[in-house]
């Protein structure tokens, strides 16, 4: 039984002989008659004995027995014993298997009638005469009808043989005869049947007769052979079940081809050896015409002649067979491959099916209807490509059954399952469609309804009422109002119920809603037109004369009404009152929410299509990423590939792909899954980035590795190994395309987020979605800065200990060194270098930009190391020369001054921000360190009063100054502090403005940054010093400039505050965003500074313009 495969229920699987049809059976049958026949002319050969010419051809050279095929007058066959004096020498085996092979030879018909021995010893004795018969009589195996004996010619033994014959012919128990010449022979044979040798006229060659005797039972078993290999092949054929699968048939039809191939081989070599053999046979007519054949050589040549034949015949019956048997595999071959591409092409539909029955069509306005119909369209396109497929798979196998397939019952239903499943998705398609397009006139024919509605009442809102007192002016509005109303018909909704009825099949509960809602705002507005015409009516009617009109009193002012009220003016008479009374409740209400409504729902349908375009670009980043791998990357570890790859490629997979495998890994089994997961509620989707964050940091290896990546591209990208793979996976692009992928994808993303931000403001994940924009920014920053990091050379150290990049950029620079106590410009430099800068945590590189050429990655700047400060030894300016844009970095006591120059003031700002950020953890962190270090010390003491200031002094003098400054420090922290920070912590504010101070000391501790941070962004009552100028912009604002000393009083309506400069005593509203641009600068434009033997930090604001930061350094906690 043959092996049974199942699919949906069915069975591929086919018995033995389950589909074996009638012509078969007969060609198959036709066929083993043939080799079976072959079989039966070989055994009539009697080849198949244990000796034959080729055994013992050694005994059957010495000539002492032949068979030239003479004939008795009975038919009997005639073996002769010539003249052989060594008779009695030979071994009996000798004599036997030569007599038993002998007798062989005939048919065994012509042995079954006996033999006739002529023996000839007319040169021999009787003793050996006698002997000779004695051998015979023992070893002959077959019949004896007669034998004939020559005696010896000799008077002697003539004499001798006569005398003795008579008394001792008994013994030899065969019926003997002694002839005593030739002539006496013929009498009881005929000399045609005798050879030359005894008087007769048949030519005979004892080497000819053992020639042709080998090769007619060489071909004989050749045929036998020949004959038993086809029926067994035969028969293999017969019972060959039908593979299961493609692969499985197209081996087996190979298998057989080669082993068909093998049998016509051997086939055609017998029928060969065969023609040869006949041609041997009939060699003597070619030299005699008149020659005539004994009765052995006709025998031979009717059977070579029929074995010929049978062979003729059994090839084409083989042949007839394999060719019934080949076709058989070639439509298991089809059928298979059928089946396959039925079982893809079944679950391709299935999936299609299932895609569209989740589809939901239901619209909620015109704009979802046609986002809607577009994404329809989509699928349609989809699934266009599958129905013709499975369409033209089952005109396939219409082919099939038209060409006779043997399997045409199982291919009948498939086929007709194919069109029944590809008519139902074709169905399903034009029945959401049409229920789009239903839907659509139906959202169209609101919306003019709902559009009509809304011009209707601005008509009635739009009529002047000083003109409706005149009549003629009534009369002309009333006109208008006619022919807009002549116009309802085509934009209104005429009857609810009707267009119930007639899209009944689409009206989903919000729609039929929204339907009755149109309906009602359209009999409002209906109702609306109908008093304004029966009042216009009134007012044509019953003007008789011209009235002027007036303007209305100007009502009296409610002391509890509210500014926003009393600034309104009483514009319109008594009707014109009424008209705000009558529209005010569908235009202010019924309008309004359903404009937020429908608003809403837009930003909705926006978000899903961004949504939607995030998940489809990232399933098909993915795909991409994937073929890469498959397509590239494996076969770089392909042996048959190996010959392809150039030398300079190998073993640099790592380098020419980077991690992309590790992004794969990462999109596939986890980001990809957590982003399907937000697909009905994209406005959350940021929280997927936000927890995803950390592991979206693998692409700054992949771009840090990308210049090496393009290099090793350009040269290798002619290789005959790029194209064979770009040509195996159909790619019309190259695989650098596929390479700058990650780079594309990692930077789609904040697009993507930006949209999805556009359209979620005031959704509960608005925030998460900004903190997820801002992080993918950093990521790309960081990214970017890092690309220009591994570009650095000629720095000594490990860029990696000096913690975190923080900023890069390119500036204008200034150096200035400290000699002595007198400031000298380093060469008296004019001219700035351009440098470019590095942040890190730990520490400002300078180096110098060099433009490299090239192409691609190649062409990307070098940066040569130039200068490194400690961050724990710098301090900071911010203001220099008055510059805005320049700000200075310096060290040891501003000893080394770096005047630097940004592009613009916004990117001077940021650096000062990052680096006063920079300062200010590092003084919490050494502040907090000192700390810990006092309160574990026993020695431990209140006084938190510790100088801050670089120059020690020991005179009483200087610790004096020290101690008024300190004094008036903290009168004006207590003046400027909130209450709630007052007595809890203290803030020292130094009004130094000299330059040369570098050093500020103050026995208070700072305020902690993240508290700063806090003031800054919530204002509240108290004193600040103002950093820039601010012109006013009403004659309510009040003006300040830079170094201003401003108070908060109070904070008014809409984020005004009251404010009170202190210098020049004005007063005046300022807004919350401005004050929060001049004074948060204030806040925290601080100076840090230390000494070696500092333990605690200042925080100081100055008054003048230029604000300076000094750093700790060497601090021991």
């Amino acid at each position: 039984m043959g092996t049974k495969e199942e699919n949906d229920g069915k069975e591929y699987g086919v018995e033995r002989f389950g589909c074996i049809s009638l012509a078969e059976m007969e060609s198959y049958y036709r066929y083993t008659q043939c080799c079976q026949q072959l079989r039966r002319k070989y055994e009539i050969l009697q080849t198949d004995l244990p000796l034959c010419a080729a055994q013992i051809g050694t005994e059957l050279q010495k000539q002492f027995a032949t068979l030239p095929g003479g004939r008795g007058t009975d038919g009997s066959p005639i073996v002769i014993f010539p003249e052989f004096p060594t008779f009695c020498e030979l071994e009996e085996d000798e004599i036997k298997n030569v007599l038993y092979y002998l007798t062989t030879v005939p048919s065994i018909a012509t042995s079954g009638v006996g033999f006739i021995l002529v023996i000839d010893r007319r040169l021999d004795r009787w003793a050996a005469v006698r002997s000779t018969l004695h051998r015979i009589a023992g070893a002959f195996p077959a019949t004896v009808n007669l034998v004939l004996v020559l005696r010896p010619t000799t008077l002697l033994q003539r004499a001798l043989s006569d005398f003795l014959f008579k008394y001792n012919k008994d013994e030899f128990k065969m019926k003997v005869v002694m002839l005593s010449s030739v002539t006496e022979l013929h009498a009881y044979i005929d000399p045609g049947q005798l050879t030359t040798e005894l008087g007769g006229t048949q030519e005979y060659c004892h080497e000819s007769w053992i020639s042709h005797r080998t090769a007619i039972e060489a071909f004989a078993l050749m045929v036998k052979t020949t004959a038993h290999t086809l029926q067994a092949f035969g028969t293999e054929l017969a019972e060959t079940e039908m593979p299961n699968d493609a692969e499985a048939t197209t081996s087996l039809l190979d298998l057989h081809s080669q082993k068909k191939d093998k049998m016509k081989e051997d086939l055609q070599v017998s029928q060969s050896q065969g023609a040869l053999l006949l041609e041997c046979i009939n060699e003597p007519f070619r030299t005699d015409a008149e020659y005539l054949m004994t009765h052995d050589e006709l025998e031979n040549l009717t059977t070579v002649q029929r074995l010929l034949g049978q062979l003729d015949e059994t090839e084409t019956a083989f042949d007839d067979f394999w060719e019934r048997h080949r076709s058989k595999l070639e439509q298991c071959l089809q059928l298979r491959s059928f089946e396959q591409h039925f079982r893809e092409v079944r679950c391709q539909l299935d999936a299609t099916s299932e895609r569209l029955c989740g589809f939901s069509e239901v619209s909620v306005n015109p704009v979802h209807a046609e986002h809607v119909l577009r994404e329809l369209s989509s699928h349609e396109e989809k699934a266009r490509d599958v129905l013709d497929y499975a369409l033209s798979l089952a005109s396939e196998g219409d082919g099939l059954m038209e060409n006779a397939h043997y399997a045409e019952d199982s291919i009948r239903p498939k086929c007709c399952e194919l069109r029944a499943v590809c008519e139902e998705i074709s169905s399903t398609l034009r029945d959401k469609k049409s229920f789009l397009l239903t839907a659509m006139e139906l959202h169209h024919a609101l919306e003019k309804a709902t559009r009509w509605c809304e011009e209707g009442i601005y008509l009635l809102a739009s009529q002047p009422v000083d003109r409706c007192q005149s009549q003629d002016g009534a009369e002309a509005a009333l006109q208008e109002l006619e022919r807009y109303l002549e116009t309802a018909p085509l934009h209104t909704v005429i009857d609810c119920s009707a267009i119930c009825c007639q899209y009944e099949a689409v009206l989903t509960t919000q729609l039929r809603d929204q339907v009755e809602r149109v309906f009602q705002k359209q009999s409002s507005v209906q109702e609306m037109f109908e008093k304004r015409r029966v009042s216009l009516k009134k007012l044509a009617a019953k003007q008789t004369r011209p009235v002027q009109p007036v303007a209305p009193r100007p009502e009296v002012k409610s002391p509890q009404a509210s500014p926003n009220q009393q600034r309104k003016e009483r514009r319109y008479s008594a009707d014109s009152a009424l008209c705000r009374k009558v529209e005010s409740p569908v235009s202010n209400g019924g309008t309004r929410h359903a404009s937020l409504s429908e608003e809403d729902e837009n930003l909705a349908v926006l978000r899903r299509h961004v949504m939607n375009e995030l998940l489809e670009t990232e399933r098909a980043y993915v795909e991409e990423l994937l073929c890469v791998l498959e397509g590239y990357a494996a076969e770089m570890d392909n042996p048959s590939m190996a010959h392809l790859i150039p030398s300079m490629l190998l073993n640099k997979k790592d380098i020419l792909f980077g991690n992309m495998s590790e992004i794969y890994e990462f999109h596939k089994r986890t980001f990809l899954k957590d982003l399907e997961a937000y697909t009905n509620c994209p406005e959350l989707v940021g929280r997927c980035f936000l927890e995803r964050m950390k592991d979206l940091q693998i692409y700054e290896a992949y771009c840090q590795n990308k210049p090496r990546s393009e290099s090793l591209w350009r040269q290798c990208s002619d290789c005959a190994f790029f194209q064979e793979c770009q040509k195996k996976l159909d790619h019309k692009l190259g695989l650098d395309s596929y390479l700058l992928k990650p780079v594309q994808r990692i930077t789609k993303y904040q697009l993507l987020l930006k949209e999805l931000l556009k359209y979620s403001k005031g959704c509960d994940g608005c925030d998460d979605l900004q903190e997820a924009l801002t992080s993918i920014l950093g990521i790309l920053k960081a990214v970017n800065d890092s690309m220009h990091l591994i570009a650095i050379t000629g720095y000594e150290g490990n860029l990696s200990e000096l913690g975190r990049l923080l900023m890069q950029g390119s500036f204008s620079v200034w150096t200035e060194h400290k000699k002595g106590h007198a400031k000298v410009k380093d060469l008296a430099r004019f001219k700035p270098m351009q440098r470019h800068l590095f942040l890190h945590e730990k520490a400002l590189l300078f180096c110098k930009k060099r433009e490299e050429n090239g192409e691609g990655y190649e062409k990307a700047p070098s940066y040569s190391f130039k200068h490194s400060l400690n961050m724990s030894a710098v301090g900071i300016t911010e203001s220099a020369k008055g510059d805005n844009k320049k700000f200075e970095v310096w060290c040891n006591s501003r000893e080394e001054v770096f005047i630097v120059q940004a592009p613009t003031p916004e990117i001077k700002t940021s650096w000062v921000n990052e680096i006063r950020k920079v300062l200010t953890q590092q003084l919490k962190a050494c502040r907090d360190a000192s700390q810990q270090k006092s309160f574990d010390s026993p020695n431990h003491t209140t006084n938190s009063s510790v100088s801050l200031s670089p120059f020690r002094s020991n005179s009483q003098k200087s610790q004096k100054k020290q101690e008024e400054k300190k004094a008036e420090a903290i009168a004006v922290s207590d003046n400027s502090l909130p209450a709630k920070h007052k007595g809890s912590t203290k803030l020292s504010l130094s009004v130094d403005a000299s330059e040369e101070n570098d050093g500020y000391s103050s026995g208070e501790e700072p305020l902690n940054s993240d508290t700063e941070y806090d003031a800054v962004q919530k204002l509240i009552p108290g004193r600040y010093t103002v950093v820039a100028d601010s012109e006013k912009a009403g004659p309510q604002e009040l003006s300040v400039k830079s170094g201003d000393v401003v108070q908060l009083i109070r904070e008014g309506e809409e984020g005004q505050w009251f404010v009170r400069n202190l210098r020049s005593s004005k007063e005046g509203w300022m807004a919350h965003a401005n004050l929060l641009g001049l004074i948060a600068e204030s806040k925290s434009s601080q100076s840090l500074s230390s000494s070696d033997d500092s333990v605690s930090g200042n925080l100081s604001t100055s008054s003048s313009c230029s604000e300076t930061y000094t750093s700790f350094s060497d601090i021991k906690p």
